[in-house]
């Protein structure tokens, strides 16, 4: 072979080289970003409950026990696995559609227990029994609060001394729950499962425990048995709603109408023509644990975050929204800001007053006969008070020492922690029902006093009826109350909203916030302040120009020159990668 031929030889093994190369980079490159588009999709899908199966595949996205292959739990209704039917291992045969459907009951408790054992236990040690739990986000206090021990808010502060009315929305019968780790079958007993699984399930109080009132049911007591169903809207309302003392008076976002209104307006999301949903599609439920935290709320039954866009799922990306200005807004203004002008609403299909409470005073009571209430103030289709919340919160304690918010001037039962200079990405900016109340407070060491509602509810003496509920109070808390002077102060609140959302159109827009401060003041009570005066602040980096507006002053130095907000401001927007 001549040079000529071992040269022509190396140029196409060269040749070769360079094909088979290009091949498999392509290869490897189609494989790469069939990866990444492979990556790209499942991160897309929805796993609302957190149990590692998307929405795609699990036949029930709102319940974390609930999933493909889930161990299966016989003759409770419940298609645990996924596989289309319920196990069923007595009576009936495979597939039977109601296994209850051959019970009777006598209405003596106990009668769930021979077949639903570990749900009882489970519910035993759910917040909905024992009304105290672990308070992970709170920024102070001890690890356990709840109301039944240690909790006090500016409605009927604590129910030291009253367990007897405020246990009559305690899913019990009547005793008061016991914390143990390993609960009795009497314990158990007391356990009252319709009061969530039969929305036609009645009950009445005689000598301090519930007994079923027939007399006021639709059904008999066989057919409440044998018709048991998942908790429905009005289950959950039936206490959730008429929580401080009467429809719609303590949350302000909730109302027994949220059961059956048709009235989008009202709440877009349950209202029976809107998008129908139920508690349980948010609220996510686990061993009869249930998620969700306002900023008021002490324990945390479950620990799954809940949030608009487990639904919403583009609502955070920077084109999620119609506008560049709003999708600038996600990171740091929640949905609910907007979504929720107003609270209060009443309902167009109900002859009920949805309004809620905006202060109680116990100095007086407009009752005439027991109860005797506190008086109160009610108002309807408020406006929110704007705060930025991190997920934590401060919350006042039965025997700490009060601090005066010199803000608004009361002593706080409930605070969201957070401040426009919070660089945490769960700080954003919510909307809250604001409320204030007249409440006892112990001059020698600064506590509010538990004053016993039993005692204020039932005293006919008008005059000294405040007096006597909290002298009893005293007395419940371990002091001797004809030793300790007393005084009445100012408490408030801030209780966060999530319900009654409005319809799209109604949602605020740049004006409502930007415009004016009659619905928030952005500079005087959210931070947005320049860090010094106006001269001062534009001087940094040239002379004293007219103001032209907040518009225009942002859409140039914001938009334009990308210039971060601490340049004028005392805080920072790290996470817009700015100057």
């Amino acid at each position: 072979m001549t040079k000529d031929d071992y040269y022509k030889i190396g140029i196409l093994i060269v040749a070769l080289c360079a094909i088979t190369w290009m091949f498999l980079s392509n290869s490897w490159g189609a494989e790469s970003n069939q990866r990444k588009t492979l990556e790209n999709r499942t991160s897309r899908l929805v796993d609302r409950d957190r149990d590692g199966y998307p929405s795609t595949v699990d036949c029930n996205d709102r319940n974390a026990s609930i999933y493909p292959g889930a161990p299966e739990i016989s003759n409770d209704g419940i298609d645990q696995d996924c596989n289309g039917v319920d196990l069923v291992t007595t009576g009936g045969g495979s597939g039977e559609s109601n296994p209850h459907a051959k019970l009777t009951w006598d209405g003596s408790p106990g009668v769930c227990l021979s077949c639903h054992k570990e749900q009882a236990k489970e519910m035993y040690a759910s917040t909905h029994y024992q009304w105290e739990g672990e308070a992970l986000y709170r920024t102070s206090g001890p690890p356990m609060q709840g109301k039944i021990s240690n909790a006090v808010n500016s409605y009927c502060i604590n129910i030291l001394g009253n367990w007897g009315d405020c246990g009559n929305c305690h899913v019990g019968l009547g005793a008061k729950p016991v914390p143990t780790p390993s609960p009795t079958d009497d314990q158990l007993k007391n356990i009252d499962c319709l009061v969530c699984h039969q929305k036609d399930y009645k009950r009445v109080k005689a000598n301090g425990t519930f007994v079923p009132d027939t007399a006021n049911m639709t059904m008999t007591l066989n057919k409440a048995v044998q018709t048991v169903h998942l908790p429905e809207r009005s289950s959950c309302l039936s206490c959730h709603a008429k929580a401080g003392g009467g429809d719609a008076v303590k949350r302000g976002d909730l109302a027994l109408a949220t059961a059956n209104t048709s009235d989008v307006q009202f709440d877009r999301h349950m209202a029976v023509t809107g998008a129908d949903m139920k508690c349980q599609e948010c609220h996510v439920t686990e061993k009869h644990r249930i998620a969700g935290r306002g900023s008021d709320l002490r324990q945390t039954d479950l620990d799954i975050e809940m949030a608009c866009t487990n639904c919403h799922t583009n609502k955070t990306t920077t084109g999620g929204h119609g506008t560049e200005d709003i999708n600038r807004h996600v990171a740091r203004v929640a949905c609910q800001t907007c979504h929720i002008p107003t609270y209060a609403k009443n309902a167009s299909d109900t002859a009920a007053d949805e309004a809620t409470e905006t202060h109680r005073t116990w100095l007086s009571s407009h009752a005439t006969a027991v109860p005797y209430h506190p008086a109160s103030t009610k108002a309807n289709n408020l406006t929110p008070k704007y705060r930025f919340w991190n997920r934590y919160s401060y919350n006042y304690v039965l025997g700490e020492a009060a601090q005066i918010d010199p803000k608004t001037g009361a002593y706080p039962t409930s605070r969201p922690n957070g401040a426009v200079d919070d660089t945490s990405p769960d700080n954003k900016l919510y909307p809250f029902k604001y409320k204030t109340a007249e409440q006892p407070m112990r001059d020698k060491t600064k506590e509010l006093i538990a004053l016993d509602t039993n005692v204020y509810f039932r005293s006919p003496d008008a005059q000294n009826r405040a007096t006597l509920a909290v002298k009893a109070g005293i007395q419940n808390m371990g002091y001797n109350p004809e030793e300790e002077a007393f005084s009445w102060v100012m408490t408030d609140t801030f209780q966060l909203l999530n319900h009654q959302v409005s319809p799209p159109s109604q949602a605020l827009n740049c004006a409502a916030c930007h415009g004016s401060t009659t619905r928030m003041n952005l500079k005087g009570e959210l931070g947005y302040g320049l860090r010094g005066s106006e001269a001062l602040v534009c001087s940094q980096c040239h002379e004293r120009e007219g103001n032209p507006g907040f518009k225009s002053v942002h859409e140039k130095h914001v938009k334009d020159k990308k210039y971060d907000c601490s340049r004028c401001h005392s805080f920072t927007r790290p996470e817009r990668g700015f100057r």
